[in-house]
């Protein structure tokens, strides 16, 4: 199986080593296992995690809500409805945030017309 270092982990899930190291005090990423020296050696699954995470995160999903997602897949099988129902929850949210922002784009938009008659 192949392993990355922090800094391999980071480069490749386009985060921080900070952010590693602080996902998995929160209890985000799961304490990785260590290389003899003590080196944090991830592996495909902790950076697949930090990739669906950095979605949640960047959806506006709060690290609360990520933590209960998580902890809700921790559970395994017998948590899949609940793991659904928030994503769904999440999803809800998001589509509101678009139909917002989409408003908010034609409003930019219109001012931009009316600018370029103006010039």
């Amino acid at each position: 199986m192949t392993t990355f270092s922090i800094n391999e982990a980071a480069e490749r899930s386009g985060v921080s080593p900070h952010t590693l190291r602080y996902y998995e005090r929160i209890g985000l990423l799961d304490s990785p296992a260590r290389a003899a020296g003590g080196q944090r050696r991830y592996v495909e699954a902790d950076l697949m995690r930090v990739a669906f995470l950095r979605r949640l995160r960047a959806t506006g999903m709060s690290i609360q809500e990520m933590r209960a997602f998580v902890t809700l897949t921790r559970e395994g099988d017998a948590s899949v409805a609940a793991r659904c129902a928030l994503l769904e929850a999440h999803e809800q949210a998001v589509q509101q945030r678009l139909l917002r922002l989409s408003g908010d784009l034609e409003a930019i938009r219109a001012k931009i017309a009316h600018y370029k008659t103006l010039g």
